[in-house]
């Protein structure tokens, strides 16, 4: 009897592996370790904290720790073209924005990835509206002094970015092409070294996401001129709109959002999905973000074919933008 059972036991498993039957799905058990998030930026920028408040809420939900790692260089598009290559199995991830999935198109000819062929999206994580900022010390009181004053003396002043491609690079150069201006340009590896630049004196002034400026703003290290959306923001009520302070046509909304590599298992993808709308629900990750002066977007927005809509859009606006600049 016991022969028996042995060999039914053998011709059973015999028979699963031939009809290629494997136990509880990949998907079912996923995340079994470690996930890496690429963020393309130094630490302490925008992308950098936006990925470590809502992957801090992900982990919980996921069960696994989720590492940040930054790696920076080229407008983020070094980090970008890392993730593109990663393994497609959900364990690499990459917190994207405006410039490393839209502008880095027009800017970079020779881009080693595409957006849409080489992205899997999974959510839209918050928008991040632009702001005008500058040195404390800057000599123009408000924005129609700064366009006057950038106007007269664009062959002396400075102004900061993150890289070709980066948001503060993408946001600055939409400003100029208004002004006509074209001033001297000093790049950073990230967005948080540029800002500490600016705390320091050692820039005139830059274009920048809200999240890396309310601190700053708020405790006097620097100076903010106007906010490049149609309404104020609340964590900033006392900053005027471009519309308001005589500069309606500078209009920019930045956005951070998550990306796998193509390929990736559409079961993950809902896996990782559900964790971010999980996190933007938590209402503790809510207050972060929305004190840091982020637009959290609602469930129709945070859907994966939103964001595969978002990076579309993006790609055609801001190509005719910075063609001529590339």
């Amino acid at each position: 009897m016991t022969s028996v059972r042995a060999l039914t036991g053998a011709c059973a498993a015999m028979l699963a592996s031939l009809c290629g039957f494997v136990a509880p799905s990949e998907a079912q058990t996923y995340p079994t370790r470690s996930i890496t998030m690429v963020v393309p930026f130094a630490a302490g920028g925008p992308t950098d904290v936006i990925s470590r408040i809502v992957t801090g809420h992900m982990a919980q939900t996921l069960g696994q720790s989720i590492i940040i790692e930054n790696v920076v260089g080229a407008g983020g598009t070094t980090a970008t073209t890392r993730a593109a290559r990663a393994t497609n199995d959900g364990y690499t991830l990459i917190t994207g924005h405006m410039g490393t999935h839209a502008a880095s198109v027009p800017l970079y000819p020779k881009l080693a990835y595409h957006p849409e062929k080489d992205f899997e999206p999974i959510a839209l994580l918050a928008g991040t509206p632009i702001l005008i900022l500058a040195r404390k010390d800057f000599p123009p009181k408000d924005l129609k002094e700064f366009v006057t004053y950038v106007k007269a003396n664009a062959e002396k002043v400075n102004a900061a970015h993150a890289g070709i491609g980066s948001v503060s690079h993408v946001s600055c150069e939409l400003l100029h092409s208004i002004l006509d201006v074209k001033p001297v340009s000093v790049p950073f590896n990230g967005t948080g070294p540029a800002m500490n630049a600016l705390v320091a004196g050692q820039i005139d002034y830059m274009c920048d996401q809200i999240v890396n400026a309310v601190p700053q703003i708020n405790a006097g290290t620097i100076k903010a001129y106007a906010i490049a959306t149609p309404a104020r923001n609340p964590s900033l009520p006392n900053v005027p709109t471009t519309t308001e302070a005589g500069l309606p046509t500078f209009q920019a909304q930045a956005w951070n959002a998550m990306f796998a590599p193509k390929g990736t298992s559409p079961a993950i993808l809902a896996s990782l999905n559900a964790a971010v709308a999980k996190a933007l629900d938590d209402e503790v990750v809510k207050k972060r973000l929305l004190e840091l002066g982020s637009v959290i977007p609602d469930a129709a927005g945070r859907t994966p074919e939103a964001l595969a809509s978002l990076v579309k859009s993006e790609i055609a606006k801001w190509t005719p933008v910075l063609k001529p600049a590339s």
